[in-house]
Parts: structure tokens; sequence; C-alpha cells
């Protein structure tokens, strides 16, 4: 049955491989279990109740992917999608969480009608492909620096805005060995090496406020940094259904739903074509195999996080992963996607994690986001500029939204100036329309 279903023969692979190929990508990608829940935790949502929201959209959307899109895709709450909601949405525009819910709700009806009538095309035509590249460099920087700040590694100073931290604080002497050893693991492509180093760092955590050191600063004034508080716990569903709708739609938020629902799709379908690129998942078309199943999918995956409580769902590039040991068909989503559900009963263990335990895992998933930079040609400055803008503005303003916003309308500018109109599109100009009423807006 699974060999008729899955095509494994046709596609080159049998159980024994998808099997492999789920757990390896599920080990590359699990650390979002706990990386996501502490992310959005400090918007004022309970930890164990975004744990199981996590836990049940990478489930549920995973094994959609394997079943309805028959791709050997992971889809969880994205890095990125998370910072953006906690940094810039909630704490950035002080939006409730659960009108930003609500937005993400929307923001995925949008993604699954983009999806549906085929109208994406015409989106991601509009985005000139060097701002893509910068975009997702920045949202990158941006994660870095929101590991190295919950780290202590990098500080407020009043005479240079920022600086680095006490070099000689137990916090972030640990951090930095954490770092290490979690590079070296992902250096040597060491299955689950992130996780693995989330483990070692929390261990080496324990002695901090016990034996030296003090972690009130960063522990909501406990001196203990790793405190033992339970093994098992039912799940957390008290986020079910607590999404704003209406409060979401207001006018100001327009920007916000935008910026989720294109960040998204720009996110899955980069996924999409590095994972087709790699494994040559090509339909006869030449575009990345079931684009339309896996776009919907992702888009159900928005859509849902608004309803169970968490950031947008995407496709992850972790899943490469499991295709490096063979696997080829959605069999290995719907492994990987079935061994997320048991965590769900383990929030007691997971919080002890610490913010310093998870902030390496931050830094070296911004070096994974950095890779498109390389595309955008830094020769030509009427590209360059406004990406430039895109990239740097995303972690210096602590916000997404004006890193893309500023991106876009440098574009049109420096391309109008140029004489070139035929550079801007008209979703282009649709797009400005609402980057300018935002920030209008906001100011």
């Amino acid at each position: 049955m699974l060999q008729r279903y899955f095509l494994l023969s046709q596609n080159g692979t049998n159980l024994r491989t998808e099997i492999v190929a789920g757990i390896s990508s599920f080990l590359a990608t699990m650390y979002i279990i706990v990386v996501n829940p502490a992310i959005l935790s400090q918007s004022g949502m309970p930890f164990d109740g975004v744990l199981t929201a996590t836990v049940l959209l990478s489930f549920f959307c995973s094994v959609m992917m394997g079943l309805y899109a028959r791709n050997p895709l992971l889809v969880a709450p994205g890095m990125g999608l998370n910072a953006f909601f906690t940094f810039s949405v909630v704490k950035g525009m002080g939006v409730a969480w659960q009108t930003a819910l609500g937005a993400v709700f929307w923001a995925g009806i949008i993604f699954l009608l983009l999806s549906f009538f085929n109208i994406r095309t015409h989106i991601v035509r509009a985005i000139p492909k060097p701002l893509r590249y910068a975009i997702s460099s920045g949202i990158g920087l941006f994660i870095t620096l929101i590991g190295l700040t919950n780290a202590k590694f990098i500080v407020s100073n009043p005479a240079t805005l920022v600086s680095i931290g006490n070099l000689k604080d137990p916090i972030l002497l640990t951090f930095l060995l954490g770092l290490a050893i979690t590079a070296i693991l992902v250096i040597k492509r060491v299955t689950g090496g992130i996780v693995i180093g989330i483990i070692l760092t929390t261990l080496a955590a324990i002695p901090i406020g016990r034996w030296w050191g003090d972690a009130s600063t960063i522990n909501f004034g406990q001196k203990i940094l790793v405190q033992w508080s339970g093994f098992l716990a039912p799940p957390n569903f008290n986020l079910l259904f607590q999404l704003d709708l209406a409060g979401s739609l207001s006018l100001s938020l327009w920007p916000v739903i935008f910026a989720f629902a294109f960040t998204d799709l720009f996110d899955s379908l980069s996924t999409f074509v590095g994972v087709a690129e790699a494994a040559n998942l090509y339909d006869t078309n030449g575009d990345p195999r079931n684009i339309k199943q896996s776009l919907l999918t992702d888009a159900v995956a928005t859509t849902l996080a608004g309803l169970i409580g968490t950031s947008p769902g995407t496709a992850y590039i972790e899943s490469a992963v499991g295709i490096e040991q063979g696997g080829r068909t959605g069999l290995t989503a719907v492994v990987a996607g079935i061994l997320f559900l048991p965590f769900m009963f383990l929030s007691p263990l997971l919080s002890m994690i610490p913010s310093i335990a998870t902030a390496p895992a931050l830094v070296l998933v911004g070096a994974f986001m950095m890779k498109p930079v390389a595309k955008i040609n830094w020769s030509q400055l009427d590209e360059a500029i406004p990406s430039l803008l895109a990239l740097v503005l995303i972690p210096f303003s602590y916000s997404i939204t004006q890193g893309i916003i500023f991106g876009f309308l440098s574009w049109t500018i420096l391309k109008i100036a140029l004489g070139r109109w035929r550079d801007v599109s008209m979703a282009l100009w649709f797009i400005n329309l609402f980057a300018l009423l935002s920030l209008i807006k906001g100011h």
C-alpha cells in the first residue's frame, strides 16, 4: 500500500530509507519545539501553550505535506516569522498577541487564495530577486541579533548604542561554549547537531546560580538558571482559538498581514526551489514537484497557526538533511511529522532549557539564512543600495516590516530616477502603496 501510494520504487527509494530520512529530518528540525516557545513566550503567551501549538502544527502540516503534496518536506513554525511576531508586532507595535494571531490567520487566508488561484506567480515576479535575497538575509541577521542579545553577548550602551557584554559573566561564557560546540557539530554535519548543542549548553548552565554566577538578570529574577520542574504534563490547549479576528483587520495592521503573507510566501518558495534543486525533485515542466499542493499545504499551516496559537508555519530547509539520507517521497515527511507528537507531553522538561541554550541555535540559523546575499550583484548600485537598506534595516530597526518597506520604496525611486520604469511592475506599485500607507499610519 505504501509502495503504491508514495511510488517508492519509481522514486528510487524504499521503506527503510524513507523512515531513516524522516528521522534525520526530524532531528534536524526538532529544535523548533523549544526555540519557538522560547521566542513567542516573550510576547506574553504561555510557554507550554506555545509548545503544544508548535507540536500540533508541525505534526498535522508535515503529515499533510507528505500525504497530500507527497513531498519529503517538514512544516513547522518559521524562524524569522516568530521573531517578527514577537519583536516587531507585539513588542514593537504594542499589538496584543491575540490580535497578532488574528493577523496570522488572515495572512493564511490570503496565502490560500494566492495559491489556489495561482496568483502567486504574478506576486513573485513583482518582487525583484535582489530584494528577495536581501530580505531573507536580513531576517537571518535579525535572528542572529536576537540570539546574541538573549545571551547578553550584545548589550545596550548609552555611549555607543550597543556593545559586547561582560566577558567574565558565567552566563556569557556558557553561551560562548555552547556556540562553539554547536557550530562544530553543525560543521561536521552531525545529525541533530543543533539539538545536541542545546542539550549540552543546558547541562553546562546547571552550575549558574548554584555554584557560580547569578541568572536573575535574564531569568525573571530567579538566581538559578536551570531548574527541574518535572518530566511529563498534560498538553496546554489554552491558546486554541484565542485569536482576535475583528481587531486584526484594523487598517494599521494591514501591513502586518501583508508582511506575514508575503514573507511566508517567499520563504516557502525559496525552500521548495532549493530542495528541488538539491534532490532533483522537478516535474515534467521543470517546476518543483507538486508545487501547487506544497504551497497550499504551506498556506494551511499559516491559517492553522493563527487558530491554534503560534506564528506562521512554513516548509523547512532542514528537510534537506533527510533528503541527503535518501528521502524522496512524502513518506519522509509523514514519519517526521509523527515524531513530533510525543513532545506535546514534555513541556516541564523542555521548559528547563534556558535562553542561552537556544541562543547558539538562533545564531547558526542566521548563518544558514545568509546564503542568498552572495547572489546580489553589489556592483550594480541601483539594485545594491535598496538591497543594502533591506538587509541592514531589518536588524538595525528591529523590524522586518521596516526593512521590507524601505527596500521596496528605495528600489522604486532609484529605478524611476534612472528612467527604468519597466523594472517596476504594477504589482510592485500596489505593494509600494501599502508601504506608504504603513509609514503614514505608523508615524
